[in-house]
């Protein structure tokens, strides 16, 4: 079966009834997970559209099958690449990563050679998940990590290398640095901000967020201590966001404007008109602050923009909220880009055994099927997956919380599939 590739005309998606979407099936439970996600996709699509839409699978290599197929090193072939940046969309397993030495992340290298500049994961609770919380319904928020800066962005040295050394004289000669502790011993990292990669990140928050009828972004960072690269994050967030959306939007620094100029009474009766009028609210939360603020007030919070490791660890965070890392899903994008992807690890001792969750892989495909504008087929597999949750047919990382034997893969995928076609 032929299909056709997503194309860009004049900044807008145009996708053809059978679109081409590449796939990278990932390590470890990639076997399970993939087969499961594609599966129910195709299911939703056929269900929603009676036949009319397909989706045209393209097996992409990366990771050890990528090895496997092209020889010692090729974890990421030139063919993958390529075909990802003709069809614009893919979708990928988990791919495995090393600690310490080995190759760098294949995530973060397909990142930054495709630019694909926002990490977006939606947290949201499906009742009937097990979670620590006391009110996990409250927990709903879309998170904009910025995703090309940062100390993601992969420049650093070992201690004790040439390199280092000549930076850490550079640093104390040339540029009077004294609060190297242990010079000798120190392994040095640059964390590079800039205000390009802040301002498209926050202006993709801003639109997401009004396009969604959103009430509020939440710039994290932690600009107390790191005064001009996270502080520069947020100084430019609300900078941007005042002067390309100000008519839609109003913000903190407004509010503290105000407060000086007025009083702390006028102040909040300024942001209390604002949010009675309909206007978006743009606020900041240093990170640790915020880490504690997700777990006592999760309903204060609703779109956030971050950095780079700071969105790393908030994701998490927050997915343990609502029934673990297994049940988020991910979409890393640039403006003409975007590969959708399992955000757990690949967990190779129970690989091919049938016990994975794949609810990350399929509900990332959610995401997909509303990038390309399939709405009712991306409705399909929601509600389904709410229903299954419900009735307690879940694999088994939720329901050995639930104290009880979860379904195998396979069983899971058979009841979603199930309700699809109910």
């Amino acid at each position: 079966m032929s299909g056709s590739a997503i194309q860009y005309e004049n900044g807008k998606i145009v996708v053809p009834k059978r679109p081409v979407i590449p796939f990278i099936e990932g390590d470890g439970i990639g076997v399970d997970v993939t087969p499961a996600m594609q599966a129910v996709l195709d299911a939703a699509v056929a269900k929603a559209y009676g036949g009319e839409r397909q989706i045209v699978w393209q097996e992409l290599y990366a990771g050890q099958k990528a090895v496997a197929k092209f020889g010692a090193g090729v974890y990421l072939p030139e063919e993958t690449m390529a075909a990802i940046q003709h069809y614009h969309v893919a979708i990928k397993g988990p791919l495995e990563t090393p600690v310490g030495g080995g190759i760098r992340s294949l995530n973060v290298a397909l990142r930054q050679d495709l630019d694909l500049y926002v990490c977006q994961r939606p947290v949201r609770y499906f009742p009937g998940t097990p979670s620590p919380m006391k009110r996990p319904e409250d927990v709903d928020m879309v998170i904009f990590r910025e995703n090309s800066e940062d100390i993601y962005a992969g420049i650093e040295w070992p201690a004790g290398s040439p390199e280092v050394e000549r930076l850490i004289a550079f640093l104390q000669n040339e540029m009077g640095v004294k609060k190297i502790r242990f010079p000798a011993s120190s392994a040095i990292g640059i964390k590079p901000v800039s205000r390009e990669g802040s301002e498209r990140l926050i202006r993709r928050a801003i639109a997401y967020a009004l396009a969604q009828g959103r009430r509020s972004v939440t710039l994290v960072h932690k600009g107390n201590i790191m005064k001009f690269t996270e502080g520069g994050f947020r100084d430019w967030g609300y900078a941007l966001a005042e002067q390309e959306f100000a008519e839609q939007v109003f913000t903190w620094r407004q509010k503290v404007a105000i407060a000086k100029a007025e009083g702390k009474a006028a102040a909040a009766a300024a942001e209390k008109a604002a949010v009675e009028s309909g206007k978006l609210i743009i606020k900041d939360v240093i990170a640790d602050n915020f880490l504690q603020q997700i777990l006592l007030r999760p309903q204060d919070y609703d779109v956030v923009a971050t950095l780079n490791l700071n969105g790393d660890y908030i994701s998490d965070a927050l997915a343990a909220e609502v029934g673990g890392i297994g049940m988020a899903p991910g979409a890393n994008l640039s403006d003409t880009h975007a590969i959708f992807e399992a955000t757990h690890g690949t967990a190779p001792d129970i690989a091919g055994q049938g016990k994975a969750n794949p609810s990350s892989l399929i509900l990332s495909g959610v995401m997909l099927l509303e990038h390309i504008g399939w709405q009712e087929a991306a409705a399909a597999v929601t509600a389904a997956m709410d229903a299954c949750i419900a009735a307690g047919e879940v694999t088994g990382d939720l329901a050995s919380l639930l104290g009880r034997e979860g379904l195998s893969t396979r069983d899971f995928t058979a009841a979603l599939l199930r309700r699809i076609e109910a």
